[in-house]
């Protein structure tokens, strides 16, 4: 074993080599999950909350058909995959950005946060993954790209009604 190598336990197919030659491990949709989940929290009716009754970051107002103090973590997870993570495309950018353009998505809603990386891209930002915004994708240091994105992503937080009251957490 060379020095600068990891120590694997277990599966190994989740590890990968990053564009700098550093470790580290594979972000997928459940790897994403698992981080998000742990920032959002149980069942909360936060009177200065915009989307009402909230579970697992799950909103009244975002999903009126839910039943949202009855949510499982099961329903909210198949939710975060089709409503956020596919539709911000997180499979089609770098790993260093796939987390933070997931976790802007359900902040923001999928078309921002691809405005938001359209913006860090300096392509037209339509809220569309297309051929233009995916050549500015690999032609882009994704640490580069991830700085970027997370500068917009921060200056939108910034600007919102509620970030006094909710800022900390966003953070």
């Amino acid at each position: 074993r060379r020095v600068h190598e990891p120590i694997l336990v277990g599966s190994v197919d989740h590890v990968v080599r990053g564009p700098h030659g550093e470790w580290g491990v594979l972000m997928n949709f459940d790897k994403a999950f698992e981080m998000l989940i742990g920032h959002e929290g149980s069942y909360v009716n936060h009177p200065r909350d915009p989307g009402g009754e909230t579970k697992y970051g799950i909103s009244k107002r975002q999903y009126p058909g839910e039943n949202i103090k009855e949510m499982t973590l099961v329903r909210a997870k198949d939710i975060y995959q089709r409503d956020y993570w596919w539709k911000a495309g997180c499979d089609l950018v770098p790993e260093c950005v796939k987390f933070d353009l997931f976790d802007t998505a359900v902040n923001a809603g999928p078309g921002a946060a691809i405005r938001m990386l359209q913006k860090a891209l300096g392509v037209t930002q339509d809220g569309v993954i297309g051929p233009k915004t995916m050549q500015a994708i690999s032609s882009t240091d994704p640490e580069r790209l991830d700085k970027r994105f997370n500068g917009h992503r921060l200056d939108h937080l910034n600007n919102l009604d509620t970030w006094p009251d909710f800022g900390r957490g966003w953070a």
